[in-house]
């Protein structure tokens, strides 16, 4: 891998849960994954080449991509220019609660306010001064409460005038319903050596039919999933000073090197590094 791919995280000091990651990249690539955040990237230089939701993309400069929690994507350099771009981490419950308030809804219960982007990629002006304006007041450690909180508003503000699709809860089809219980089951016992056949028990499923599903629905298996979960896990772990051999145990990682090449695949470096790029930006 080239000495050419860098990767910087940095998190807000004054909205919880808001981190941004700032990349320059020319050989590396993503394994397919996904967050629990919403996640909104703009192309700086470069193009950007990623699969979501069952199709492939390429995202251009000055190009917004829109990644909603739990939808599983990958990434990569594509052409001659190297990749510069930035990404905005936003908790859904932030996001959902503030959207739900600019449409004029009622927020009685802002920790179930969901929010999902119909769009992976789109050419927005006024939203991509607002990302690109919040993403560099975290990265140098710049702008009041206020300010950046005015910014987040103004995510918000554009993405409810776009499409405004928020509700407190919602119904499923069957099928969605037996895979949210497989991984409500997964998120429940992700630091154990689970297997195929207690995730698809839990679905009320036949293993085979399970698997099928699963892959289709969520473009990655329940095990890459499962790996998903403890990755996210552990990155929060991390974000509040755990200490690495600690956290790697704690979710389910074998050693340090495991936990190491695992994370690295998914954020661009070591969890050292990650933590270490927290604590300077804090």
């Amino acid at each position: 891998m080239s000495d050419h791919n860098q990767f910087q995280f940095s998190s807000s000091s004054h909205l919880p849960g808001v981190t941004l990651l700032h990349a320059d990249m020319d050989d590396f690539h993503y394994d397919r994954h996904a967050h629990e955040e919403h996640a909104f990237g703009i192309t700086l230089t470069g193009m950007q080449e990623f699969f979501s939701g069952g199709h492939h993309h390429r995202s251009h400069p000055g190009q917004i991509i829109l990644f909603n929690p739990e939808e599983v994507h990958d990434g990569n350099s594509g052409g001659e220019v190297p990749l510069s771009y930035q990404m905005l981490y936003v908790p859904p419950e932030t996001l959902g609660a503030l959207v739900a308030s600019v449409s004029g809804k009622t927020v009685r219960h802002p920790e179930q306010c969901r929010f999902r982007a119909s769009d992976t990629l789109l050419w927005d002006e006024p939203l991509r001064q607002h990302l690109q304006t919040l993403g560099q007041m975290i990265q140098r450690g710049q702008g009041s409460q206020i300010e950046q909180e005015q910014q987040l508003l103004g995510i918000a503000e554009r993405l409810a005038q776009r499409e405004g699709s928020v509700a407190e809860s919602t119904q499923r089809p069957r099928t969605d319903r037996l895979l949210r219980r497989a991984k409500d089951f997964i998120q429940a016992h992700m630091h154990e050596d689970i297997n195929l056949d207690a995730i698809s028990a839990a679905a009320n499923l036949s293993k085979y039919h399970f698997l099928r599903l699963f892959r289709q629905q969520f473009g990655i298996t329940p095990h890459q999933y499962v790996l998903n979960c403890r990755i996210n896990a552990a990155r929060s772990a991390l974000a509040t000073g755990g200490k690495l051999e600690e956290v790697a145990l704690q979710h389910g990682f074998t050693d340090l090197s495991h936990f190491n090449r695992r994370f690295k695949r998914i954020y661009g470096m070591t969890p050292r590094q990650y933590q270490s790029c927290l604590q300077h930006s804090a």
